[in-house]
């Protein structure tokens, strides 16, 4: 049996993997597992955990004015501004009369001609040649006495700048992908199109929880006792969840519809694609308006103990895909993969083709394997053979794709996260952030549960107690199963501006990349970073 495992690089969970690999063959209990979904208190908020004392560098978020540039009816300044083409704003002195204005005008420009005053404005619009600098003119005309101010008509639309306060001083990566001016000319309000989270589950619904914990060994010969029946506090992500966001639930590892998220990493990605943005309260996410599809098909070290019947596999994966092809997905997130012989999944390459058919874009983590012999990974492969699902790898904060910071070659590449795996089927590049070189100012970060409140399987045998799912915080993490649902929240974003078909999309987000590394696709960034912005602008979209 081969095992899907979480695309997550963190060193508390890679801890707790390795303590509990082999854990399902000592645990054969699973009497007692009950969920009361719906019957629970209100998450308690832990905010950012990390040192209390360290303050988050503070980072540039690219807060430039957004510009509409519909390049054949507008000008551009010289500081890049758009402005309409043939007119300026004047306000006149009042002491000049109609004559002394004209001569102004004539003065400053040969074409021109004042306009009647428009309605609620105490300013005159001057016509002049649409063929004419209109910042030469505006500024040869302010030089004149019979002026107040004379300017451009430039251009103005709204500027969606989130006031989420951790967007501001810790998402590094979200102003990477140039989402600012992309979130320009997105809809805010609710958006139809749905995101399916294959994963560990999500946190999105407040729960209660009877189980019967049984004794355990790990796999160094630790026992762990029996606790016997306790309750479990579950609560929802408040950051996360909202009325209605939530579409079509599955449970694929206990075979229901409660994939209640006992983990983290699913709750965790699916902030990434949809936190809840501009609200004035912890991160943003990158297609904030979507609907959300939880399928779970991975087991966590908690199914384990509580007794699931199944666990994250290839057929569970692959039914996984299926259901939500056939239950109103558009775009199926799958931080999750697995290593093994090339080409030995089939029924997940069905699937995913069936899911591409039925015109389902997906995102598939790329791997976190290249310091561990960088071997295949073969989900991420399969994607590099359909058309309408990609492969994402992860880039860290070195990305800084305004001065080519990652313009290194193949052999020596600058912003490569170093975990991220290398090969043939890598097709894009998305943050995954690093904690060398940053710490823990190079996360990405999103709600999701305390782990210090999970992970109670990694204390001592004397301290081990039952978990408590009801306390949330702002958590970093790294790894490309963080890079995929930044792929998957702009593609989102594609599929709400009328690019349904998969295929297009991914030949959207590739020809509009930032090309990275070697000139051209390569195996570290695929055909480069998603740039959000420049692939909607591509596409003719014209704000």
């Amino acid at each position: 049996m081969v095992r899907i495992r979480v695309l997550l690089s963190c060193a508390a969970l890679a801890t707790a993997l390795a303590t509990t690999l082999g854990l399902r063959a000592q645990v054969a209990e699973r009497n007692g597992f009950r969920v009361l979904e719906g019957v629970g208190l209100t998450a308690v908020d832990q905010g950012v955990l990390g040192d209390d004392t360290h303050t988050p560098a503070s980072f540039e978020t690219h807060r430039r004015s957004a510009i509409r540039a519909v390049m054949h009816t507008d000008g551009i300044g010289s500081t890049g501004a758009a402005y309409d083409r043939g007119h300026l704003i004047v306000r006149f002195r009042d002491e000049a009369d109609s004559a002394a204005r004209m001569r102004a005008v004539s003065w400053a420009t040969r074409s021109g001609s004042i306009a009647a005053r428009p309605s609620s404005a105490n300013f005159d619009i001057v016509t002049i040649d649409v063929n004419e600098d209109a910042e030469a003119v505006a500024r040869a005309l302010a030089t004149r006495g019979e002026v107040q101010y004379a300017q451009p008509d430039y251009r103005v639309h709204t500027l969606m700048v989130p006031n989420d306060p951790l967007y501001q001083t810790m998402q590094w990566n979200l102003p990477l992908l140039n989402l600012e001016k992309a979130w320009d000319i997105q809809p805010q309000a609710g958006s139809n199109i749905t995101v399916a989270v294959l994963d560990t589950g999500i946190a999105y619904t407040n729960a209660t929880i009877n189980a019967n914990l049984p004794a355990f060994i790990d796999d160094s010969g630790v026992k762990y006792p029996a606790l016997g029946p306790v309750t479990i506090p579950y609560s929802a992500a408040t950051q996360l969840i909202t009325s209605g966001r939530i579409v079509a639930a599955h449970d694929f590892i206990w075979d229901g519809t409660q994939p209640l998220d006992f983990d983290g990493h699913g709750t965790h990605v699916s902030g990434t694609i949809g936190q809840l943005t501009n609200d004035g309260i912890g991160p943003a996410g990158v297609a904030f308006n979507v609907k959300l599809m939880p399928v779970k098909v991975i087991d966590s070290v908690w199914d384990d103990i509580f007794g699931s019947p199944n666990v994250g596999t290839d057929s569970v994966v692959a039914r996984g895909i299926r259901y939500a092809a056939d239950n109103g997905a558009k775009v199926i997130n799958m931080s999750i993969g697995r290593t093994g012989p090339p080409d030995t999944a089939p029924a997940v390459e069905d699937a995913i083709r069936y899911a591409v058919g039925k015109g389902v874009f997906v995102a598939i983590a790329a791997g976190n394997e290249f310091e561990d012999g960088n071997p295949k990974e073969v989900l991420a492969d399969i994607a590099s053979r359909v058309q309408g699902a990609v492969a994402v790898a992860a880039v860290d904060r070195n990305a800084t794709v305004g001065d080519k910071k990652c313009s290194g070659t193949s052999s020596s590449p600058s912003c490569h996260a170093y975990y991220s795996s290398t090969g043939s089927w890598v097709e894009l590049s998305a943050p995954g952030g690093s904690e060398r070189q940053f710490g823990r100012d190079g996360y990405i970060w999103q709600q999701t549960f305390d782990f210090r409140f999970v992970e109670t399987y990694l204390l001592p045998p004397a301290e081990y107690h039952a978990p408590r799912f009801d306390v949330l915080g702002y958590i970093g993490y790294i790894g490309t199963s963080m890079a995929t649902p930044h792929v998957s929240g702009v593609a989102a974003m594609l599929i709400q501006q009328g690019i349904t078909d998969p295929a297009a999309v991914e030949a959207a987000l590739e020809r509009f990349a930032v090309d990275l590394g070697s000139p051209g696709r390569d195996d570290q960034y695929g055909y480069g970073l998603v740039d959000a912005r420049a692939t909607l602008r591509g596409l003719g979209i014209a704000r």
